[in-house]
């Protein structure tokens, strides 16, 4: 069974941030599949699919490896 899990992450402005972003995200246990809907600059929604219930602080921690915050998604 796949769950899916949508965040919104703040600062990412190109493609090289969606693939920071994707490669650490891709490292937590259980992640299949990243997709990211890039807004440059804005928020931008990234949608994770994983065979795991996954940790939401794990995922924040993954986004700021990357460089990234995770925020709510009215902010």
């Amino acid at each position: 069974m796949s769950h899916t899990t949508t965040i919104n992450v703040s600062g990412m402005t190109c493609g090289h941030c969606v693939n920071s972003v994707t490669e650490e995200l891709t490292g937590l246990k259980g992640v299949e599949n990243v997709a990211v809907d890039l807004h440059a600059g804005g928020i931008s929604e990234v949608t994770i699919t994983s065979s795991l219930t996954l940790d939401p602080q794990e995922i924040g921690e993954a986004v700021a490896e990357a460089g990234y915050l995770v925020v709510a998604a009215n902010a």
